[in-house]
């Protein structure tokens, strides 16, 4: 057990955090899923927590290597810490070939963070102990090892609570977008359909968006405005709220 305890030695031990990264393309939320070594099984991004940093600083460190991305809009919205968050025999059984089965504890806590990127700037990096890293989309996530469905679901509705009341959109869309992107994400965030008309005088109302004189090309009928978010105005929301969807 001296190669065990060496090797834990620089890390919080039985702690850790678990990422749900957020990404808007298409129409579609997406979602960074990575695939085991030699394995058809997927989870969400984690990783361990070292002596010295703190949680915020290891979930950075975890995002940035699976993204790329430096500035990221990180959210920490709850800790897991049920007793039988995974089968450690079946961890041992179908995972024993990536990871020394002397290494998985009996019970481990995580940290669950969200992350809202841009989805055409991150390139997707699969760790040491996984094949593939990728994105999906969130409505074709059946399975997951551990209770990452769990985590994922609960991160959903955190980020559905928050865009009840305070802007999302300045990670998840382009630099300048039209109305109905906007509503489209909104309705791919809430999973229901937002009436059009109230959504532009809610949205128009808060100030959180400048309407430019741009129009969006390559469209087949008319061409919508394009829309730009209003910095200062958006993170007075974000402190404040009062959006209230």
């Amino acid at each position: 057990m001296d190669k065990v305890n060496n090797q834990h030695a620089a890390i919080v031990p039985q702690l850790s955090v678990d990422c749900v990264v957020f990404g808007f393309h298409a129409g579609n939320l997406k979602v960074l899923l990575l695939r085991w070594k030699a394995t058809d099984l997927w989870s969400l991004p984690g990783g361990v927590i070292y002596q010295n940093e703190s949680l915020d600083e290891a979930a950075h460190r975890v995002l940035q290597e699976r993204t790329g991305l430096d500035k990221i809009y990180l959210r920490q919205f709850h800790a897991f810490g049920d007793m039988g968050r995974y089968d450690k025999q079946f961890l041992v059984d179908r995972l024993g070939h990536v990871i020394d089965p002397d290494l998985w504890f009996d019970r481990t806590v995580s940290i669950g963070y969200f992350a809202l990127v841009d989805y055409e700037a991150v390139h997707p990096n699969p760790d040491a102990f996984t094949d593939e890293c990728r994105w999906w989309d969130l409505h074709d996530v059946k399975e997951l090892l551990f209770d990452h469905c769990n985590i994922l679901q609960v991160a959903l509705r955190h980020l559905q609570l928050e865009l009840s009341f305070q802007p999302i959109g300045i990670n998840l869309l382009p630099e300048k977008f039209t109305m109905p992107e906007m509503l489209r994400l909104y309705e791919s965030v809430l999973g229901k359909v937002i009436d059009p008309r109230n959504f532009q005088k809610k949205i128009l109302k808060s100030g959180v968006v400048i309407k430019l004189a741009e129009v969006k090309k390559g469209t087949a009928h008319k061409r919508p405005f394009l829309y730009k978010f209003d910095l200062p105005r958006y993170k007075e929301l974000v402190r404040e709220g009062g959006l209230f969807f």
